[in-house]
């Protein structure tokens, strides 16, 4: 679910089904033509169907960090710190970004790029099986 699809009478009941926020990275640069940009936003999207059709009533997607990648390592972090304090117990990065690893961003509990898993994309763009192990693995191992 988006984060825009929830009203505040009803987050404090509701939050307990939603423990893992999706925070979208995009990665752009603003030096990218009109064209590039949307393939970047295109991209993004396949991979956050990924995360967001397999797992509805247990995701909550948070507005997209637009600009800057890798060098915005510390703001993203700080946005997950931030989301964890909001009551999520874990937090999947989704980014066009390939430089982006747990070293950039060790409070991320995974981080997922099209490079790391094109290999296991289905035949649809929405559909990942490796991306829906991991997220499986990190609930239940409790990460």
């Amino acid at each position: 679910m988006k984060f825009s699809e929830f009203e505040a009478e009803t987050w404090d009941e509701m939050k307990q089904f939603f423990d893992t926020c999706l925070l979208p990275v995009t990665g752009l640069t603003g030096s990218e033509a009109p064209h590039k940009a949307a393939e970047r936003l295109e991209q993004l999207r396949d991979i956050m169907d990924w995360i967001e059709s397999p797992f509805q009533g247990r995701v909550v997607t948070y507005p997209a960090v637009q600009y800057g990648g890798a060098e915005a390592a510390d703001q993203i972090n700080k946005i997950v710190q931030g989301v964890r304090q909001a009551g999520f117990n874990y937090v999947v990065v989704a980014s066009t970004v390939e430089e982006l690893n747990e070293e950039l961003l060790p409070e991320a509990n995974l981080i997922v790029t099209p490079q790391r898993y094109a290999q296991s994309a289905g035949q649809h763009k929405s559909q990942n099986p490796a991306v829906k192990e991991q997220i499986l693995r990190l609930w239940q191992e409790g990460k």
